[in-house]
């Protein structure tokens, strides 16, 4: 991609990784992603705002080969994705000084091959002069890693925001056109990456509502020019408040689990509960994550294997105790052949979230008429329980995001 004009001073650069399918190992990217770099050229100075994931780096370089001078380089986030190719940029422009937070100049210091005297600290608060464009750094700490900051250019209302509003999208279009679809990518970028960190995100949205914002430019994902758009989104996400939604996450061996599912499902549909089953054999991880944004209730269906729960069940649950979702209802049921030793083992790994566990539901064998009698009981308590907690409904609230 050639650099693409945001104003005449303000240009996005960066890179569109089609291909790319999984991030960390792990998180799976559907629609691949982008890394955006933003080159600010000011009447006396020019600052490159990020840089790219090594493995894009090519494509940063020959952006910035018509770039005759480069003053600053500012790390919001010492990333590999956001931070990796600095060095690369440092090699073309020396003499460049690199911006970074308190925190970041540790961690850039032991992720980069870079000189001491290079970085240059910036203080919660700080701006920098460009001449005709003035940059003030925002701390934004746990956005998601410790040492996170955003930028806010005064003379045009615009955050350069980092990894927070961001969507892993691969897209042509510069900005946000499609709110369903981005959406849907900002909320999986949140469930999969800022979910753990709701309580320190809310206190940094807090933060920037101070800023008089006209225009959103994250690292990953489309421009907001409708800043309230994605700023309404997070309000929703971030609130203590769950949906009547139930998340149910399971593995079934030979039927007699996914039986006890089912028959679950049918009688929370019956008290009007939306629920949502995975198939953790098959599950893409990411819309799980995106469904525990809003569950009030996560139910852990697994067959007994060896006597423990299922180990796809058990990397399933280690995840929810990692992102923390607002749940405060939790449910065991499943089956086993012999003995099982379920309950005492799952129990411990959620014990931090603080749930409501419910009496568990653990057969011997194929659900008899017993079985799903007490799977209409616990579906009956969850109702309740929805009930006392005057959960929220899970209408999609897209449409009610007011523009600014």
């Amino acid at each position: 991609m050639l650099p693409r004009k945001i104003t005449d001073k303000i240009h996005l650069l960066g890179a569109i990784d089609w291909d790319r399918r999984l991030f960390d190992s792990l998180i799976p990217l559907p629609d691949g992603t982008s890394y955006n770099s933003y080159l600010i050229q000011g009447s006396e100075k020019t600052a490159l705002l990020d840089s790219v994931d090594p493995a894009m780096s090519h494509v940063l370089m020959e952006q910035l080969e018509s770039v005759g001078k480069l003053d600053y380089i500012i790390s919001h986030h010492a990333e590999q994705d956001h931070s990796g190719a600095i060095v690369d940029v440092f090699a073309n422009y020396p003499k460049a000084e690199v911006i970074c937070s308190k925190h970041g100049l540790d961690l850039l210091r032991s992720h980069l091959s870079l000189p001491e005297e290079c970085f240059k600290v910036v203080e919660d608060g700080e701006t920098l002069s460009l001449g005709d464009k003035t940059l003030e750094f925002v701390y934004t700490p746990w956005v998601h890693w410790p040492e996170t900051m955003v930028s806010y250019l005064l003379e045009d209302n615009i955050l350069f925001s980092c990894d927070f509003f961001g969507s892993h999208i691969a897209t042509t279009e510069m900005y946000v056109t499609n709110e369903g679809k981005v959406y849907e990518a900002a909320k999986r970028y949140f469930a999969e990456i800022m979910l753990p960190f709701r309580k320190s995100i809310q206190k940094n949205l807090e933060k920037i509502a101070e800023l008089n914002i006209d225009m959103i430019a994250p690292s990953h994902g489309p421009i907001y020019s409708n800043p309230g758009f994605i700023l309404n989104a997070y309000k929703d996400w971030l609130s203590d408040e769950s949906k009547n939604l139930v998340t149910i996450i399971y593995v079934s061996m030979h039927g007699s689990t996914r039986s006890m599912v089912e028959h679950l499902v049918a009688e929370l549909a019956e008290r009007n509960i939306e629920t949502a089953q995975f198939d953790l054999a098959v599950t893409d991880i990411g819309k799980l994550a995106i469904n525990l944004v809003d569950a009030t209730t996560l139910v852990i269906a697994t067959p007994a294997l060896r006597v423990g729960p299922h180990p796809l069940v058990v990397n399933a649950v280690y995840l929810a105790s990692v992102l923390r979702p607002k749940a405060k209802i939790a449910a065991i049921i499943g089956s086993y052949g012999w003995g099982q030793r379920i309950v005492e083992t799952i129990g411990p790994m959620i014990a931090d979230l603080k749930l409501d566990i419910l009496e568990p539901i653990l057969i011997k064998g194929a659900p008899q008429q017993e079985t799903f009698d007490r799977l209409k009981e616990m579906a009956q308590t969850i109702a309740e329980k929805h009930k006392q907690l005057k959960v929220g409904s899970t209408k999609h609230r897209l449409q009610k995001l007011p523009r600014s």
